[in-house]
């Protein structure tokens, strides 16, 4: 059986998604951040690097969102990957956007000490989220094709898409400035596979 390793209101939720989309059986294990579980050593154990989320499979375990979902994709869950090369690439294209920039600066808003040892450096980091999430936000906008990022067929990069879209509003952004993206968030939430997440308490 598959086991997901989660906390809520994280990255975590993209490839819960992808499992529920599936009808995959699977397993789930909350990690507590709050009392700093993920940096005890029982975690560790699973993920060297403290964070969700970790995905344990028959071949061992997985770490890093993207990959995981490029996994269960060419494993349990077939279809969520464009066949044509260039709409695979293009998918990929706004995973790794998601990854390397708009998750960056979410995480800013609360994880400063992973760029800087001052206070008044994460208060300067903090106080540009709003700003960069923004800016994000409406890059995003600009890519989405229809219902969904490429027309109305669920890709991988949907699930991560709506996973990051539920942190704008807490960080400042004006989701509904953006009607693209705001659709698709409304759209996303009625499917059946986002709507077990937040059953779940992944999302809040």
């Amino acid at each position: 059986m598959l086991k997901l390793f989660w906390a809520p209101n994280t990255i975590a939720v993209a490839p819960a998604i992808v499992l529920n989309e599936g009808g995959v059986h699977w397993d789930g294990q909350r990690i507590d951040f709050k009392s700093g579980e993920q940096t005890k050593p029982d975690y560790l154990g699973v993920n060297p690097k403290g964070r969700v989320p970790a995905l344990a499979t028959p071949g061992g375990i997985l770490t890093e969102a993207g990959a995981i979902m490029e996994y269960l994709a060419a494993t349990a869950v077939p279809g969520l990957v464009p066949v044509d090369p260039l709409h695979a690439a293009r998918m990929r294209e706004i995973m790794y956007y998601l990854a390397s920039t708009a998750h960056v600066n979410h995480a800013h808003k609360v994880r400063g000490a992973r760029w800087a040892d001052r206070a008044e450096s994460w208060a300067d980091m903090q106080a540009k989220v709003p700003e960069t999430m923004t800016a994000s936000a409406a890059f995003l906008d600009a890519q989405i094709e229809g219902s969904l990022l490429f027309g109305d067929a669920l890709t991988l990069a949907d699930a991560y898409l709506y996973a990051v879209s539920t942190w704008l509003e807490g960080d400042g952004v004006d989701v509904n400035r953006f009607s693209k993206l705001a659709r698709f968030m409304d759209v996303m939430r009625a499917r059946p596979s986002v709507q077990a997440v937040w059953d779940a308490g992944m999302l809040s």
